[in-house]
């Protein structure tokens, strides 16, 4: 039993530190301006996903995340929490790439293009809708967050669109994500966004600038979601943090330092 345990152990850690190695690392405005640029012409379906504190929560106890996480074909980080998990190893942390602000300026470099729209309900599904083609999107198909995955995979099929907005929530997201590419033989940008339309659409606001610059826009949003929020920030910082520490304490190592 005590082998088994820790051959569990070991085999989290090495996961844990698979994702932080697999984190690209965006220093500055220039690289963020490139990865845009490079963002804006996939020769192939390409998915992008964000790793924050809960997502790597998520991926130590679900296998389904995890694998979901690494089989994207690029990580972001997002939020202080991975900051300072990428601190505590050692390694560069580069600039927060929260989707939230990140995902709107994909968006604008495929305006006059099509794009999908996967997740939340409506009435904000049809908001972010509104927003998104104020930015000269042109939305092709969009489909509520709660269907089973072949349904997103039929009408991205049928629209073929350049750019596909998911807003599903983890680890949905980033499962469908994946049948999307198997299924797709264009070009085109999976982003796996999480809360993202919900925001655009209006059902949850934004902290105020001054929070978000100093990395406290998650104790916004607990004060704004405090039933929904509670075991991801109250419970789940903690526990990231327990997970950082028990890497460490095993030695956990990797030669990566992220992509240039």
């Amino acid at each position: 039993m005590q082998s088994q345990q820790v051959t569990k152990s070991e085999e989290r850690a090495r996961s844990f530190i698979s994702l932080l190695d697999r984190i690209r690392i965006i220093h500055d405005e220039a690289a963020q301006e490139a990865l845009l640029d490079e963002l804006a012409r996939p020769e192939r379906p390409f998915i992008l996903s964000f790793v924050n504190a809960h997502a790597m929560n998520l991926g130590w106890n679900q296998p389904s995340m995890l694998e979901g996480l690494l089989r994207s074909d690029l990580l972001l980080r997002d939020g202080i929490g991975v900051k300072l998990g990428l601190k505590a190893f050692d390694r560069p942390y580069g600039l927060n790439l929260n989707g939230t602000d990140f995902i709107p300026r994909i968006a604008g470099r495929y305006a006059g293009r099509k794009a999908a729209l996967f997740g939340t309900r409506s009435p904000w599904l049809d908001n972010a809708r509104a927003k998104l083609e104020a930015l000269g999107l042109t939305i092709v198909a969009q489909q509520e967050g709660f269907d089973p995955p072949e349904t997103y995979v039929q009408r991205a099929v049928e629209t073929k669109p350049d750019l596909i907005i998911m807003a599903m929530g983890m680890p949905k997201q980033e499962a469908v994500s994946v049948q999307l590419r198997e299924a797709l033989q264009h070009p085109v940008l999976i982003v796996n966004g999480g809360a993202i339309l919900d925001y655009l659409g209006g059902k949850v606001p934004r902290a105020p600038v001054v929070m978000r610059q100093v990395g406290m826009e998650w104790l916004f949003r607990l004060a704004v979601e405090p039933k929904r929020l509670f075991s991801r920030y109250v419970l789940g910082i903690p526990i990231f943090f327990s997970h950082v520490a028990e890497v460490r304490m095993g030695g956990g190592r990797s030669g990566g330092h992220g992509s240039p």
